[in-house]
């Protein structure tokens, strides 16, 4: 059996049938998907294909613009949450240093919690959109909404396969800082090949869950193309074993028709370990010039939510290994600076902001007295 094939698939229509034994396929699946690879293909998710390439279309028209235009909808204020994130910018953690080779461009598709807004401003921000790009506006809000509807199911799948209540994480992403990036990964130049650059290093996604409805490469004429190579693109690293102590390296080729979900280290954390957040590398090509487009939709925890492992998952090996318990919107501001979106001083609102006050009253004090 090849190795794409090893990876379970999950027929989406499986997790909303009224049959039992349809239900029961598609959580099994989930659970070794989840539990060992960190990843699953998903058929049947109503994503269409013409309208994801629309997109694609419209969003190379938007990044081909000029870079003093791109940089008007550059928001490093809001930590790159919304808008243009330009090349160079998101490292990994275990990068070294290593900035990606890609730009992108994030969006929120669902509506923005005015709660939030006031608790996590960057990550609850109103999206920044191009002027002349209704098209790219429109594709790209229906595409993400799509993504997110289908994160749902599987979310009341994964609670299903692990014996849990059908809402248990559901309800716990409601009014979340949910994104969705488009990326375009960049050409590489003769200097930059075969030399270790790549499109995105090694890393595990800091959310609950990932949506990748699949990317296109783009041949030196800019058009689209099959991989240049058979190395290039997507690989994941499984859940380490005796056999294979660091894991096996796999690299991802959904079957046709289906999309891809990863497991994000808060489900990683919520189920103490037995669903598997996903290492994953983006290689870039051996070959000059060649570029890909990409999409990812990332379901969060809302903000005010508890990172810990559930009740039923809380064994004491994943106590120790998850402790202590964390607001997810702290968590996400640390992970956001430590990928170099938002700066250092970001720490500083994690904790009291207000010991100013008795240091002005007490400096009033020693101005009175003497």
């Amino acid at each position: 059996m090849s190795q794409e094939l090893q990876i379970p698939v999950v027929d989406l229509q499986d997790l909303s049938s009224p049959r039992q034994d349809a239900q029961d396929r598609a959580a099994q699946a989930l659970m070794e998907a989840f539990g060992h690879y960190g990843l699953v293909y998903i058929r049947n998710h109503g994503i269409d294909a013409e309208e994801l390439e629309a997109f694609y279309d419209s969003f190379i028209e938007v990044t081909d613009r000029d870079q003093s235009e791109k940089e008007t909808w550059s928001m490093p204020e809001i930590w790159f949450q919304r808008g243009w994130t330009p090349p160079n910018t998101e490292k990994a953690v275990v990068a070294g240093g290593q900035p990606d080779f890609k730009e992108c461009f994030f969006i929120a598709p669902e509506p923005i919690d005015p709660i939030g807004a006031l608790v996590y401003p960057q990550v609850y921000s109103e999206n920044v959109w191009p002027n002349d790009a209704d098209d790219f506006r429109e594709t790209y809000m229906s595409i993400g909404h799509q993504l997110h509807e289908v994160g749902l199911s599987l979310l009341r799948g994964c609670a299903r396969a692990l014996d849990l209540k059908p809402f248990t994480f559901e309800e716990r992403v409601y009014h979340g800082p949910h994104v969705t990036r488009a990326l375009r990964y960049l050409p590489l130049t003769p200097d930059q090949v075969e030399t270790g650059v790549l499109w995105g290093e090694e890393h595990t996604d800091f959310n609950l869950l990932t949506l990748l409805p699949g990317g296109r490469f783009l041949d030196p004429q800019m058009n689209y193309s099959p991989r240049p190579d058979d190395e290039s693109g997507l690989y994941l690293r499984t859940r380490p074993t005796e056999e294979h102590p660091r894991g096996e390296m796999l690299q991802g080729r959904p079957p046709a028709g289906c999309i891809v979900a990863q497991v994000g280290q808060q489900l990683e954390i919520l189920t103490g370990g037995r669903f598997l957040a996903t290492p994953h590398v983006i290689k870039a090509p051996r070959a000059t010039d060649y570029s890909r487009v990409s999409m990812a939709h990332f379901i969060h925890l809302h903000s005010q939510q508890l990172l810990f492992p559930l009740e039923s998952c809380q064994t004491p090996e994943a106590i120790r290994a998850y402790s202590p318990p964390v607001l997810a919107g702290t968590y996400g501001t640390k992970t956001l600076v430590d990928i170099g979106l938002a700066p250092a001083e970001a720490l500083t609102q994690l904790g009291y902001r207000h010991y100013d006050r008795l240091g002005s009253i007490r400096a009033q004090e020693d101005g009175t007295s003497q």
